[in-house]
């Protein structure tokens, strides 16, 4: 099918003239696409991107996950363990298309990558095990992309491994997913009869040459075993688009066999809305449906063009401001990523969103209120880069040589100036103790944790206030693995780590009121501070929200800056066994101020921190825990022994179902009673028995772990 069309159904090299066009663009805005792999671990997702970059001539040898020489998984632990650990940007052209990839990880450690990879990407390509089906991880990376309503195509992969079952996924799907699934493709035979695919557009067998590694795709006549149910296959699809779209409905009615040139501008209008996703097959690692699923991403995958404007707010007012995709727009970016080169030094992955960035341009930072210059621009091509000029509207790089640029920041022209909306990253739900060998280490341990929590969000670093230690916090074991591994491979630091442990919040269940007088005299100097504060809950999952311009009137910005971080010292202690605090509302209602020379920033911020612990402490403090939502998939001759398990591990089984012969439990299990679960479901299954779990929620700690907490 070679027909590539709009939106609005118009030629595509008609509507390059409609695109705002500036120096340096390779390709028209409209033939832009930012799209991610996304799925369950082990479903496919790096290899069909390897197979992406095979075909679209972007590499020359196909790269494998099992013989670790693939080319988005570059990192060694990537490599070692045949998983992916940190997303990857490539670009590649199909069909005239600009194609802008990112590989994603699987694992639920490293969701982290997943979430600010959809923040910048304008579509997703979700990729499936036609055994596995819908798993937990699947679901997962659905709801980020609904978050921020990305369109998606389906790439059903594995339909040469026995089990596999294309209709049992599509209604998967239709029913976990709540998404409405429009097969294009059908596979030609399953299992080890998989033979090639079925274009239900172009209505005829495609079948890709072995002896080239499937980059020969034949077309033939649809077999007479598959005649049938093609044609059947057809009508459903054509029903089903034109019954989504008025403008093709009065061509249905005079036609029901609409011809491809009206029903691929239809498919798209519908993907792009969200009504539709548009469902491919193939096997990625037998080279068979991945040209087919490349010919979706340009169909029927969204440019910037055919994204809405993109939000923000005005630094100074906070008024909210938009910026539309285009290069005569006011510069826009933002940094979603930054990753540490050995040989460049730090690299800040950019989506552009509107303007054009050059190399050597001043840009603004608006949370640090500095200007940063440009030193140099690149493209990405997984871990290595091809230096440019200039970075368009729409396009994914990287900057190097910025200095005090975080995860998450804008950068913007100074003389239009505007804050884009920071990624939230989860909160962690395991740390262990980590400190230097020797003393001399200490400075560069310290330096070395500081830039892989600049690279990573969910990595965060304190120090304990009682015992003076230093606390690593991650997502989970094989994360905080990671991170140590990273510490002596990449910046040459050996440390000794304590055992892994929960990460345990506290939180208010009321609300509470607190004040605090700091009056004392320090080297002959009276400081004066009265601070009042107020504390009420907030629903869970939805942070920290502070409050100190409300009382801004006369008191000075270093004051209120003191304030500022007072909340956040209290909030980060605790106030029941030093854990941080999270889902809260804290406000400073009252300052007083006392005599213009005993006004000190010290004093202020110590006030605030005794107010907010006194206000807490009368919120009802309670203690939280990780909630693991637990997916086992077992013989149904253990179903009962695991389930036993499962209860006295503290745990809630939420449904059963039964899938090809075994039994799937979903249950939620407090992550504490998990350590060495994977030895126990060995135990209890013979072996037989796999699970994945994910972090769910967090909930109140019963009373009687709770006693045990706070006295150990």
């Amino acid at each position: 099918m070679n027909c590539v069309l709009d939106s609005n159904g118009k030629d595509r090299k008609a509507a390059r003239a409609d695109d705002e066009s500036g120096a340096g663009r390779a390709v028209p805005l409209s033939d832009v696409r930012n799209i991610g792999v996304v799925a369950h671990i082990d479903a496919g997702k790096t290899t069909t991107t390897e197979r992406i970059l095979f075909y679209a001539g972007r590499t020359h040898r196909l790269g494998n996950v099992d013989e670790g020489n693939t080319v988005t998984d570059w990192m060694a632990q990537e490599r070692e363990r045949g998983i992916t650990i940190t997303s990857a940007a490539i670009t590649c052209a199909w069909r005239g298309a600009q194609v802008n990839l990112i590989d994603t990880p699987g694992h639920v450690d490293f969701t982290i990558e997943v979430e600010r990879s959809l923040r910048v990407l304008d579509g997703a390509v979700c990729v499936f095990c036609a055994v596995g089906g819908v798993q937990p991880q699947s679901e997962t990376v659905w709801r980020q992309a609904d978050r921020y309503h990305v369109p998606r195509i389906v790439f059903i992969n594995k339909m040469d491994r026995m089990g596999a079952d294309f209709d049992a996924v599509v209604a998967e799907i239709r029913a976990k997913l709540g998404a409405r699934p429009l097969p294009v493709t059908l596979p030609w035979g399953q299992a080890e009869s998989f033979r090639g695919i079925v274009d239900l557009i172009a209505m005829q067998a495609l079948v890709f040459d072995e002896a080239d590694y499937g980059m020969t795709v034949r077309a033939e006549p649809i077999p007479a075993e598959l005649a049938v149910a093609a044609e059947r296959a057809r009508a459903a699809l054509i029903e089903q688009v034109a019954g989504d779209d008025e403008e093709l409905l009065p061509a249905y009615l005079e036609n029901p066999d609409l011809p491809a040139a009206l029903l691929v501008p239809a498919i798209r209008r519908a993907t792009l809305a969200g009504r539709l996703v548009p469902v491919f097959c193939g096997s990625a690692l037998r080279n068979k449906g991945v040209q087919r699923l490349l010919d979706g991403v340009v169909d029927f995958l969204p440019s910037p063009l055919d994204r809405p404007e993109i939000t923000g707010a005005d630094p100074k007012s906070g008024a909210a401001l938009t910026r539309r995709a285009g290069d005569n727009q006011p510069l826009s970016a933002l940094v979603f990523k930054i990753a540490t080169d050995p040989f460049v030094g730090r690299i800040f992955f950019t989506r552009i969103y509107s303007g054009v960035l050059r190399k050597g341009q001043n840009v603004f930072n608006p949370r640090t209120r500095k200007r940063e210059r440009v030193m140099r621009l690149v493209r990405l091509h997984a871990d290595s880069q091809k230096d440019v000029e200039v970075l368009a509207a729409g396009e994914i790089g990287a900057l190097v040589g910025l200095k005090g640029v975080t995860t998450g920041d804008t950068l913007c022209a100074e003389n239009q100036p505007i804050a884009l909306e920071r990624i939230q990253a989860p909160e962690p739900v395991m740390f262990m103790a980590i400190e230097p060998k020797s003393r001399a280490d200490r400075d560069k341990l310290d330096e070395s944790l500081r830039q892989l929590c600049d690279e990573d969000p969910t990595c965060i670093v304190r120090v304990d206030s009682e015992t003076g230690q230093t606390i690593l916090s991650g997502m989970g074991e094989l994360h905080l693995e990671i991170l140590v591994d990273r510490l002596q491979r990449e910046f040459h630091v050996t440390a000794n780590t304590g055992k892994p442990m929960v990460s345990y919040y506290e939180t208010v269940t009321s609300t509470g009121h607190g004040s605090y007088v700091f009056d004392r005299e320090i080297g002959g100097k009276r400081l004066y501070a009265s601070v009042s504060v107020e504390v009420a809950p907030r629903p869970r999952a939805s942070g920290i929200a502070t409050e100190v311009k409300a009382v801004r009137g006369d008191v000075p910005e270093a004051i209120l800056e003191a304030l500022e971080q007072g909340l956040a010292d209290g909030i980060g202690t605790g106030v029941l066994a030093r854990y941080p605090m999270i889902d809260l509302q804290a406000r400073i209602s009252e300052v007083g101020l006392g005599e213009v020379e005993s006004a000190s920033e010290t004093a202020f911020r110590t006030a605030a921190v005794m107010a907010f612990r006194e206000a807490a402490l009368a919120a009802a403090p309670e203690l939280l825990e990780p909630i693991m939502a637990l997916v086992i998939v077992t013989p149904p001759e253990h179903v009962g022994e695991i389930i036993g398990d499962v209860s006295a591990r503290r745990g809630q089984v939420r449904e059963m179902e039964e899938r090809g012969g075994t039994k799937v439990v979903r249950a939620r299990v407090p992550l504490a009673e998990l350590f060495g679960y994977s030895t126990a479901i060995r135990s209890l299954s013979r072996g037989r028995a796999s699970y994945t779990m994910e972090p769910d929620n967090f909930a109140v700690v019963p009373r009687t772990l709770r006693e045990q907490l706070l006295n150990r």
